[in-house]
């Protein structure tokens, strides 16, 4: 018997931001955070789905839900979604990085960023750097980027990160979740350097039953993802089982600042959360100093257009 949604210490008092909050992992994420006592600020691109959302959470007799607009493909978006949370709120405990696209066919963010890139890593970076004044100083304060099992088979092409010479989605989507992982050991590292209060944490959710494999076969029309899909349907647990590493990073008192979480159980594919090792790009200082220095300048660049 594992961790479960049982194990989680009352949150009641604590604030929580979760990104891509609506549906699948995020909701999940959010439920269990409100059924432990959190108010839970649930950052979502579709007002209309967040709406719904927002609906069948109180229906389950849960309060304590605040709705922000957030497109974490716009950097003013992010702008927007940290001032109204920084005006708002005076403090914020936990920061769940969860929001995510998955092998879109190329397209460009609102300041001509690969999609891919923009939304998995720059946007969630942005939002981070905004909102940890807001965590400093709060106790077991905890940064969670949830990542996936995809940064194993990525690989950051540093002659072409945006995919201009070449792009392939499915590269492009494990060069992302790489870059999440990453980042999260790298901030964790630079907090610590700067003894901060606040911890990083990484987690992801194994084989997860979500609409992220749904939208990707939509938007590329591929049928055979589609096939692949349903071949490896019994394999896929639930979002409610995808969800629990993020909520162990992001709520277990044994869990600790730069450390992987995801399933315990067969591949790391499902089950109840277990520390797992990162994709060994990111176990490298170098490289995550790299990216760290690239996407800065990216967001730095974007921010001082606005």
């Amino acid at each position: 018997m594992g961790w479960t949604l049982k194990d989680i210490p009352n949150q009641t008092g604590r604030v929580a931001l979760v990104t891509g909050a609506n549906s699948g992992l995020g909701l999940e994420t959010s439920r269990a955070l409100l059924q432990k006592g959190a108010t839970v600020l649930m950052a979502c691109r579709s007002k209309r789905k967040s709406e719904a959302a927002r609906r069948e959470l109180l229906d389950l007799g849960t309060t304590g839900i605040d709705l922000l607009d957030l497109d974490l493909s716009d950097l003013n978006s992010v702008e927007r979604c940290a001032g109204v949370i920084l005006e708002r709120y005076k403090g914020l405990d936990l920061l769940i990085n969860n929001a995510g696209l998955m092998a879109p066919p190329r397209r460009l963010s609102s300041q001509g960023f690969e999609m891919q890139f923009a939304v998995n890593h720059l946007g969630h970076m942005a939002l981070t750097q905004r909102l940890l004044p807001l965590m400093e100083g709060r106790h077991d304060a905890r940064v969670v980027t949830v990542t996936s099992g995809a940064q194993y088979f990525g690989q950051m092409n540093w002659l072409d990160l945006q995919g201009e010479k070449r792009y392939d989605r499915w590269s492009a989507y494990s060069q992302s979740k790489l870059a999440n992982v990453m980042f999260a050991i790298e901030l964790n590292e630079k907090l610590h350097n700067q003894q901060s209060t606040v911890i990083s944490l990484a987690a992801h959710p194994g084989l997860a039953r979500t609409n992220l494999q749904p939208v990707s076969v939509a938007a590329s029309g591929a049928w055979q993802e589609s096939l692949a899909y349903r071949l490896m349907d019994p394999l896929f647990q639930s979002a409610a089982m995808g969800a629990l590493p993020q909520l162990h990073a992001a709520t277990a008192g044994s869990a600790k600042g730069g450390e992987h979480f995801g399933p315990g159980g067969l591949a790391s594919m499902r089950g109840t959360p277990k520390r797992q090792p990162v994709a060994r790009a990111a176990r490298d200082a170098q490289q995550r100093e790299r990216l760290w220095a690239i996407s800065e300048e990216m967001i730095q660049t974007s921010m001082a257009k606005i």
